[in-house]
């Protein structure tokens, strides 16, 4: 594995149609708002690491990637880290999430399904991109 793979951070902008249109699930860590994500791990495909990730953060397994796989990368963030973004679409509300060992509680404070306009004020410029990629290609 390349230095670049070490960095590559792995997640989904989910969205669930709703009677009220498409919504979306961001999570919180401090003050920042991000989709769910996490590091690729060795001998592990982007997009693999991506469903896995989604599921230890959120529990959420129903997973269909209805618009293709295709991802959008961010720009290097937090000492050159590169986030790639897949969408997928899911029926799964519930959400718990996971306990992530390295810290004894889960790695969020807080999660919300909310509109595509929220997540995008709600959103550091970096995510942001993200969010009008991923509205782009649903149609909202």
């Amino acid at each position: 594995m390349n230095e670049a793979s070490n960095r590559l951070s792995c997640g989904a902008v989910l969205a669930r149609k709703t009677d009220a249109g498409w919504l979306t699930l961001m999570l919180r860590a401090y003050h920042n708002w991000d989709f769910p994500k996490g590091f690729c791990e060795a001998g592990e495909s982007p997009i693999d690491a991506a469903v896995r990730e989604v599921g230890e953060e959120t529990s959420i397994t129903d997973l269909e990637f209805e618009w293709g796989e295709r991802f959008m990368d961010t720009g290097p963030y937090n000492r050159g880290k590169i986030a790639r973004y897949y969408l997928a679409r899911t029926n799964q509300e519930s959400v718990e999430m996971g306990i992530a060992p390295e810290l004894g509680r889960p790695e969020h404070h807080e999660y919300r399904w909310i509109s595509f306009d929220e997540a995008f004020d709600l959103s550091a410029p970096r995510v942001r991109l993200v969010v009008q990629w991923a509205r782009q290609i649903i149609g909202t």
